[in-house]
C-alpha cells in the first residue's frame, strides 16, 4: 500500500506542477486523447476510401498520421487511466459517475481487441472500422462525463 500512497504523491507533485488540480490534468489529457480519436475516426476513414474531398492527402501520407495519433491517444489515456483506477476508483455516486465507471472498466479491452484486429487478416473488412468506431464512442462517452462534465459544471482552465 505504501507503493501505491507513494506514486499516487508522486503523481499529484508532477501534476499540479502544470495543472490546478490532478482533475483538471484529467480532464485535459481526455481532451486531448479526444482530440487525437478524432484524428483516428477522419485518418481512418480517408484509408477506406472515404473523406477523399475532404483529406486530400494520399493513402501513404495518411497512414502515418492515423498510426501516430493513435499512439499519442493512447498515451494521452494512460495518465487518465491511472487517475481514474488508483485515485478515484469505481464510484455509483450517481448515474454520470456510474455510466463513466462502467464505461471506464471497458475502455483498454476495446483498445486491445482494435490493436488485435490492426494485426490481423481474419476478420472481415467493416470489423476493423466497428472497432475503431466503438473506441471512439467509448472515449467520447468517458469524456462526456467526466472532462465535458467538468468544464461545465467546475471550472475551464489548467
Amino acid at each position: 500500500m505504501n507503493v501505491l500512497f507513494s506514486a499516487n504523491s508522486t503523481y499529484t507533485d508532477i501534476v499540479t506542477s502544470v495543472f490546478s488540480s490532478t482533475i483538471a490534468a484529467k480532464a485535459w489529457f481526455a481532451s486531448a486523447a479526444v482530440f487525437f480519436g478524432i484524428i483516428q475516426v477522419s485518418t481512418g476513414a480517408r484509408i477506406y476510401g472515404k473523406l477523399q474531398r475532404v483529406i486530400r492527402l494520399s493513402p501513404s501520407v495518411v497512414a502515418p498520421i492515423h498510426r501516430w495519433s493513435g499512439r499519442l491517444a493512447l498515451l494521452c489515456v494512460l495518465p487518465v487511466a491511472f487517475h481514474c483506477i488508483f485515485i478515484l476508483g469505481f464510484r455509483t455516486t450517481d448515474a454520470r459517475v456510474l455510466i463513466h465507471s462502467i464505461v471506464g472498466s471497458f475502455v483498454f479491452g476495446v483498445i486491445v481487441v482494435k490493436l488485435f484486429m490492426v494485426h490481423s487478416r481474419k476478420y472481415p473488412g467493416w470489423a476493423l472500422p466497428l472497432a475503431g468506431g466503438t473506441l471512439f464512442a467509448v472515449l467520447v462517452t468517458l469524456w462526456a462525463t467526466s472532462a465535458g462534465w467538468y468544464f461545465t459544471s467546475v471550472r475551464f482552465g489548467f
